[in-house]
């Protein structure tokens, strides 16, 4: 396929379409507007459905609507609007029923500014919505990755039922780069057995996330949870760089694991053994590996565009085995490799 040099949003929303996407239902958002605007034309262009709604709470509801018939649904905001969507998410999940969601985060608290930021980590990974579940977290860190994870995120909603997160930032949203494209994926022509899709000649399908019995409801969350514990075995994904020599660790992912690669290259020329770790699903978590990489690594080194916090999941990673340092910017302020750099060094002599 010929390489294309693409904006990270259009990447992402070309993507989609490409991995068979019929319908998109969104309001925009800066740092993600791009996404929208490109959906509102090559959706219909194509014939399927896009609506800008009137808010994110509206996008969502829609999102679900489209879910329930087995159709092939997304939508994409950033941060604020993440926040607003929070019941449609725990909806979604308790249905059990497949979408996709992107997240181009921004600066927060609040309406904050639309500069580059980490800071929906929690808010992905942890909430998204009430209730006890987890939705699968994608993060890429460069056009053409987001490329890819956009068809893997439609795969994986659809194999598990469940809520798919790509999360990225406003760098990656609004930055250019050459990205290979995928060819164009057919539509589905059926629609799963679950859907409803009219009860002709069946018994009605119910999809409904209601139950007012307490022993029905915690049915509904014992299987859920079975679903979760699959996906945790077997779904964690990461990408590491240097790491079998390496007394310090690195870990990072998107944007900051991006960046953080050049700086450990340098400690690299420097003479320390310092490698780099970045995580792919931050849920789940690919604690497996890591963990793993704490038999031999002397200490890790978070990087991240927030004030902390996957560092809690590397700390239960390590499980307190080795130290676990933390560098972090806030308010939509990108580190740059030099001062990444400058925290390896001092998290290194703590080595000696």
């Amino acid at each position: 396929m010929p390489v294309e040099l693409m904006k990270g949003n259009t990447a992402l929303a070309e993507a989609a379409v490409r991995a068979g996407v019929e319908a998109f239902f969104g309001y925009p958002i800066t740092p993600q507007t791009e996404l929208l605007e490109h959906m509102s034309k090559r959706m219909p262009e194509l014939g399927r459905a896009f609506v800008q709604a009137e808010s994110e709470v509206a996008s969502i509801n829609m999102v679900y609507g489209a879910a329930c018939t087995g159709t092939r649904v997304m939508t994409s905001s950033s941060s604020p609007g993440i926040s607003l969507m929070q019941e449609g998410f725990s909806y979604i999940a308790c249905s059990e029923v497949p979408c996709v969601v992107v997240d181009v985060m921004r600066g927060g608290p609040g309406l904050g500014n639309i500069q580059p930021s980490q800071s929906d980590y929690f808010q992905v990974t942890r909430s998204a919505g009430h209730g006890d579940y987890h939705a699968i977290v994608l993060a890429p860190s460069s056009v053409q990755e987001a490329v890819d994870l956009m068809g893997d995120a439609f795969d994986l909603a659809d194999q598990y039922r469940h809520l798919v997160f790509v999360v990225a930032d406003g760098l990656l949203g609004q930055m250019m780069e050459p990205a290979e494209l995928p060819p164009m994926q057919p539509l589905r022509t059926e629609r799963p057995d679950w859907a409803l899709t009219g009860a002709n000649g069946r018994d009605p399908n119910i999809i409904t996330s209601l139950e007012l019995s307490a022993p029905a409801l915690e049915a509904v969350n014992d299987r859920l949870q079975a679903k979760l514990k699959v996906i945790r075995e077997t779904e964690q994904r990461s990408t590491e760089n240097m790491t079998k020599d390496a007394r310090l660790v690195v870990v990072g992912y998107g944007t900051a694991g991006r960046i953080a690669e050049t700086a450990v290259k340098q400690a690299r020329r420097e003479g320390m053994q310092v490698g780099l770790f970045r995580p792919i699903t931050l849920w789940p978590f690919p604690e497996q590996r890591l963990s793993a990489l704490t038999d031999h690594v002397e200490a890790l080194l978070v990087v991240e565009m927030n004030a902390g916090q996957m560092v809690e999941d590397v700390k239960l990673a390590a499980g307190g085995q080795i130290p676990v340092e933390f560098y972090g910017r806030t308010g939509g302020v990108v580190p740059v490799p030099e001062e990444i750099y400058d925290a390896i060094v001092e998290s290194y002599e703590k080595l000696a």
